[in-house]
């Protein structure tokens, strides 16, 4: 065979035409074959390329070297137009399907909203999350109710982030996102993870608005630095890993890797990840255990965020803002008089009544046994039905409070 499978996969990743037929100095003696390759990957069904073999005669070692450099910056050039213009179509494909909310400080957020109704429910995805991860979970609540789920400033098709990426400057947003979006209490919270920590302290900013919190394992603060500054090298290493993602993602390699991980045979992934180290592999591995629990549709639009260099630099910037994240939730009042609902996953240990009293005054905690963190993917339905548990059980005050008679002064 011309090529080894994870070669084919490789090129079937690019779209055409990718046409590349350079001849440098008189020394070059081309001598051109033509052959076309139609890939079978499932990402890029449909394509074709065509490629010119150049068979080349250098009479100096100068001669390979300028080659060399030529190939090299070529690639890059190729890289960076092959991302510009599959960036530019995932925006067009994946990004139409909501609407832009621009904030006074200039950040823009993406946000997607389905259904009618009151109350509102509200989804927060979790660190490195958007709105994609509550699609299936979404479009189920939209039946019954008004929902809005949206992408955080850095992440996905919103704009780059201009505060640090904490609880209270997130909030902060959020509700004026949902002013302009014209989403008005009374409000069901949703949170996943680093999203728990964000739907808390906009229940503690705003509590008059809020009817109800689902917090789907909520990041626990004591388990991250400055509480264990053990996990600071983990977390250096992660941001570190954002940095270097940046040109790489730039270039395109990152969308060939991730195309590969998420809609191919994970050849070409593993081939990039082992150029990058033991780290890299570690992540690629979670990531691809993690993605394999969504919808079919999701992986996808997947890829077309997390191929984009904004997204690393965004990424890097919640990193950074999880030891003052955590040190402000900590110290955080309970929220009083507004129930939460709390999903905690089998695998992980309760939380004990200690640590739901910090949360709030009125927690109840429901141990999904089949799960682990991504509960929303795991058992879906328990999701589901808790957020409408939550919904009905607000949807009936309202109709009390609206029944009882006004007091006479």
């Amino acid at each position: 065979m011309l090529f080894a499978s994870w070669q084919r996969e490789l090129l079937s990743l690019f779209p055409p035409p990718i046409t590349l037929a350079t001849v440098l100095g008189r020394n070059f003696v081309p001598t051109i074959a033509t052959f076309r390759l139609y890939p079978e990957s499932a990402c890029a069904r449909g394509f074709s390329l065509k490629f010119w073999l150049l068979t080349l005669r250098a009479e100096s070692g100068m001669d390979i070297a300028l080659w060399i450099v030529a190939l090299v910056a070529a690639a890059l050039l190729a890289g960076i137009l092959y991302q510009h213009i599959a960036g530019w179509r995932d925006g067009r494909r994946y990004a139409a399907g909501g609407r832009t909310v621009r904030l006074r400080n200039g950040c823009t957020l993406h946000a997607v909203q389905q259904g009618s109704g009151s109350p509102a429910v509200v989804f927060e995805a979790g660190i490195g999350a958007t709105s994609v991860n509550w699609r299936h979970i979404q479009e189920a609540i939209a039946q019954s109710a008004r929902t809005i789920s949206y992408d955080r400033a850095g992440l996905g098709w919103s704009g780059p982030c201009r505060t640090a990426r904490t609880p209270a400057n997130v909030a902060a947003e959020l509700h004026e996102m949902l002013q302009q979006a014209g989403v008005r209490p009374p409000l069901i919270l949703v949170g996943h993870s680093f999203g728990g920590l964000v739907m808390r302290r906009y229940a503690l900013l705003h509590p008059e608005d809020v009817a109800g919190l689902v917090l789907v394992d909520p990041m626990r603060c004591e388990e991250w630095p400055p509480f264990v500054p053990a996990r600071q090298s983990q977390l250096d290493i992660a941001r570190g890993l954002c940095t270097c993602a940046i040109p790489i993602a730039a270039c395109g390699l990152a969308r060939l890797g991730l195309s590969s991980l998420l809609c191919g045979s994970g050849k070409v992934a593993q081939r990039l990840a082992g150029i990058a180290g033991e780290n890299c592999r570690y992540v690629l591995k979670r990531i691809k255990n993690e993605v394999a629990k969504m919808p079919r549709e999701i992986p996808p639009m997947v890829v077309a965020s997390w191929s984009r260099p904004e997204f690393y630099a965004g990424m890097r910037s919640h990193l950074e803002a999880i030891p003052e994240s955590v040190t402000e939730m900590q110290d955080a009042e309970p929220i009083r008089g507004i129930p939460i609902l709390l999903l905690t996953p089998g695998k992980s240990a309760p939380l004990d009544d200690a640590s739901l009293g910090r949360i709030g005054d009125h927690v109840r905690q429901v141990i999904a046994a089949a799960s682990e963190h991504w509960i929303h993917f795991d058992e879906p339905a328990l999701v589901i039905d808790s957020i409408r548990e939550m919904v009905t059980a607000a949807a009936a005050q309202c109709v009390t409070s609206l029944q009882q008679p006004a007091s006479i002064l």
